[in-house]
């Protein structure tokens, strides 16, 4: 049962990024979602949403790495 909370909470920043990738396409093509008033503010909405998303993803892995001791000499603390 706790994997598949852990998995759960993964997917979180995952789907965050997702979203963020679907908001700088859809303004690469011209569409403009209707809770944001113009193209520009969807671009960087979908651009914060994308890093975000990777920061929390790519620092999860990284802090799963560190406790296993997998990581290069230069990531260690």
């Amino acid at each position: 049962m706790h994997r598949y909370i852990a998995l759960l909470l993964a997917l979180i920043p995952v789907v965050m990024a997702i979203v963020g990738i679907k908001l700088m396409r859809d303004t690469v093509f011209g569409i403009l979602l209707s809770p944001i008033p113009s193209l520009p503010l969807q671009f960087l909405a979908g651009a914060a949403s994308f890093a975000i998303g990777i920061y929390i993803f790519g620092g999860f892995i990284l802090h799963r790495d560190r406790k296993r001791n997998k990581v290069q000499a230069r990531f260690k603390r």
